[in-house]
Formats: structure tokens, sequence, C-alpha cells
């Protein structure tokens, strides 16, 4: 399964300096000038799990395989794109392909570094980029109203289907006119299919990723710090990063990494807290499969029963699906590998109407 995170923002912000450490390539152009990225580009990253080394050391396994994201760098967006400005319609069909939106604020100040409306506040900066989201979510609604209200006269299915997406629509469109985003739309479980389906950039899930300054790395500063407080209020994602140092570091040797982030006073880079952030924002969680050959780690989406995780490997393992022999991550480690559990009795067969949980080391059997 594909999953993949669209990083956006104005220019200037770091975004493609961003991507470009994400990656470890330089496949995103970084200048300082507007709409430097004219293409998007995607880089895929392993998403960090210290529980695959504990895995392939128990299982002797030859490789390590981590579960993957894709990031999307998107041209910046300037005010006005709802209506074509700068790369406007570019950036919207491109980002309307992503599942969650990483929206990277500018939370340092550099005089060398020109800022697209000529000052410096990530909250105005926030209120830009959502606005020209709404715009464009707005406009694209309107449009359907009229075909589907005559639809929604007549009989059938598809009268019924035209009334329900009215209805989500018309709550959507309320939001918008007052300058909410429609991934506050109350809606239904029955609801969830149809109301994706009609593309709303706004009902993506935000993780806001503040790029601070190199002396703010470890404890953020005084614009992070506002990010912050509107994402809590909003119930969306925050992540303090330097794309500054993240650059750096993706430039030295492995072995080196350490050192160098113990000497800013940092545990951890801040891209693999953005990468296990994107993680948790899609709301994904990670099984497992270990043997001789490799450890492997799967992504699926929270609530995934047996037969779908197994179609993640092969689509003929779901259609085949006759059973899961299944060890928490825990027990597998406690009891010193499958055999292990399997004498202590903590090896489990699940059928077709289990769901998956984070950590499950699983062994599929299904019929050909």
């Amino acid at each position: 399964m594909g999953f993949k995170c669209g990083i956006v923002g104005l220019p200037n912000v770091g975004k493609s300096t961003l991507f470009n450490a994400l990656t470890q390539t330089a496949a995103a152009q970084a200048a300082n000038y507007p709409f430097c990225t004219i293409e998007p580009n995607v880089g895929e990253v392993a998403v960090p799990d210290p529980r695959l080394e504990a895995l392939a050391k128990l299982a002797g396994s030859e490789q390590i395989v981590p579960t993957r994201l894709s990031f999307v760098d998107i041209a910046g967006l300037v005010r006005g794109a709802s209506k074509g400005e700068g790369l406007g319609n570019q950036f919207l069909a491109n980002i309307r392909e992503v599942d969650a939106i990483a929206h990277v604020v500018r939370c340092f100040k550099d005089d060398d570094v020109t800022h697209v409306e000529g000052r410096v506040d990530p909250t105005a900066d926030i209120e830009t980029v959502e606005t020209e989201l709404m715009l464009a979510d707005l406009d694209s609604l309107e449009k359907r109203v009229d075909n589907l209200e005559k639809k929604a006269k007549g009989q059938g299915e598809e009268a019924k289907e035209a009334k329900d997406t009215l209805e989500l629509i018309k709550a959507a469109l309320t939001l918008l006119r007052e300058g909410k985003p429609a991934r506050l739309v109350e809606r239904k479980p029955e609801q969830e299919k149809l109301f994706h389906q009609l593309g709303l950039i706004t009902s993506l899930p935000v993780l806001y990723v503040c790029n601070v300054d190199e002396a703010s790395a470890a404890a953020g500063n005084e614009l992070s710090r506002k990010v912050e407080e509107r994402a809590r209020a909003e119930g969306a994602g925050c992540v303090m990063i330097s794309a500054k140092i993240e650059s750096e570091i993706a430039a030295l040797p492995p072995e080196e990494r350490e050192s160098f982030l113990a000497d800013l006073g940092l545990k951890e880079t801040g891209l693999d807290r953005l990468i296990r952030a994107g993680y948790g924002l899609l709301d994904l969680v990670t099984y497992f499969t270990a043997g001789p050959k490799e450890a492997r780690a799967w992504t699926i989406t929270k609530g995934t029963k047996g037969p779908q995780a197994a179609g993640v490997i092969h689509t003929d393992f779901e259609r085949g699906f006759i059973r899961a022999e299944t060890i928490s991550f825990d027990d597998y480690v406690k009891y010193g590998g499958e055999a292990g559990a399997r004498d202590a009795g903590k090896l489990r067969l699940e059928g077709k109407e289990y769901v998956v949980a984070d950590g499950d080391v699983m062994h599929f059997r299904f019929a050909t």
C-alpha cells in the first residue's frame, strides 16, 4: 500500500531543503526564489522502528526491510493560488493526490532568505495557505450542486447517492463559507467513503512542521510556540525541526550522526520525528513477518482485518486467506522467537475477522 504525505507551504519556508534532507538526495532544487520546485518530487523514506532489529536477530534474518512512506515536495503556494496565481492550478492538482498534508511553516528569521509576503508570521502564513485551500474546495463543491440536485429528484440508487452526496456537500459548504476546513464535517462511519470521494483538500489530516533556526532546534522559539498552540486548538499534529540541521546530518556518514546530534542537545533527528508523526497522522500501524531470509515491516491502516493485511504482501494471500499464525511483538521477544512463543502457548491462530494489532508478528496460511 502506498501512503503519500504532501509537503506544502509558502515559497522559501524550507520545504525543498527539508525534502532534500528527508530523502538524502538533491532531487528537489533548493533556491532562494519562489517556485523553484516546478514538478512535484516524490521520495520514499523508511519509517524508523527499532523492533525490526530485535526481530531480525531472533529470527536470524539475513535482511531487514522497513516499512516506508512517500513524501511529495509540492510547488510553493501563494495568495491567489485558488484563482490560478503563481503555480496555483498545478499546486492544487498535485495536492489532491496525497493522503495527508505536512504543512511547513517558517519559524526562523533570516535577512538572507526573503519571505514572499515580506514578513515572518507563521500564523498568517498558515491562514494564507488554509484560505487558498478552502477557496479551492468551495469552488469545487459549488460547481457540483446543480447537477446533483437534478439527479436527486429522480428515483433509484443514483438518486439516493446524489441525495447522500448533497447532504455532505452542503455540510462542507457551510463550514467553508465560515472559514473552517472540510475535515470538521460531522459524518457517520458509513458516510466516510462517500465523503472521501469528494476529494476535498481541506478534509486531509494536517501535520504542521515548524522549521526553526539551529539555536531553537531543541527547545523551539516564540514563533514555533504559536504554531504549536494553533495545532492543539485544531487537533492537528505538530513537529519542530531545523531543515538546515537536517540537511547537514544527511550529508554526514551514519557513524558520525549520533555525536553530531548529541553536540546539539538532540536525542534523534527531526526527520525521524517527522516520519513517525506522518505515520501516526495517517492512522497507520505496522505488522511484521520474520524468517531466515528477512525481517520485514508492513504498513496497514488501523482497523485492517487479517485477509486485507495479508493482501498487502500479495493479492493471492487475501483471496486464499485461511488463517494467520500470530504472535505479539512483546511475546516474540520475551520467549526468544517463534519456537519459544509457540511452546509457551503464545502463538494464536486468527481468522478472517481478526483486526491486526500494531506489532503483530504474522505468518499467513492461504489456499492457492
